[in-house]
């Protein structure tokens, strides 16, 4: 897929109202990786999250971003042709 396809879905998407929701973790060193994947395949498949971002620092803290979509709803009501009643 090339990125003008790909940069006008995203652009259709968030003309539409589509954005992102951010979750930042912070796994301590003593944290194994089977278990920093464990936990992140968790948030996957039950939060819907997906993996935005992964820094490793020297000291062997992991600091990850997680993203998923939401999609703020617009009324499909139209205002103007509801009769308030007075007159």
């Amino acid at each position: 897929m090339n990125d003008s396809v790909t940069g006008r879905a995203r652009t259709g998407w968030a003309a539409k109202g589509g954005e992102y929701e951010y979750r930042v973790l912070r796994l301590p060193p003593s944290t194994s990786g089977n278990d920093a994947r464990r936990m992140l395949t968790e948030q996957a498949e039950y939060g819907r999250w997906e993996l935005a971002r992964t820094r490793l620092f020297a000291g062997g803290e992991r600091k990850v971003w997680l993203r998923r979509k939401t999609i703020r709803v617009r009324s499909t009501l139209d205002y103007a042709l509801i009769d308030d009643g007075r007159g």
